[in-house]
């Protein structure tokens, strides 16, 4: 049996995903943000749990981020994650 070829849209993902490390410049905290809700979304889906406490800023700010995608396809994040990584990539070098 022959073994099933990684999908093109994962392949785009998974190599998106190693280019936003090589980045010669560090996205703004909102893009970041924006491609942390993106990849969450597109690798597990809505968010669960319980939005974290007030003092806890960062984790909330992820959660919220997160939250705003809710309800996005597994494709569709991945494409959305990879266009903004690819406007990352050109606007930050």
């Amino acid at each position: 049996m022959a073994t099933k070829k990684e999908e093109p849209l994962a392949k785009k993902f998974n190599e998106a995903k190693g280019r936003v490390e090589t980045l010669k410049k560090r996205p703004s905290n909102d893009q970041l943000l924006e491609l942390y809700a993106f990849y969450k979304q597109a690798t597990d889906g809505d968010v669960t749990g319980s939005r974290p406490g007030m003092l806890d800023l960062k984790g909330r700010a992820k959660f919220d981020a997160w939250a705003k995608a809710k309800g996005t396809g597994k494709d569709d994040a991945m494409k959305k994650y990879v266009a903004l990584v690819d406007k990352l990539a050109a606007e930050l070098g």
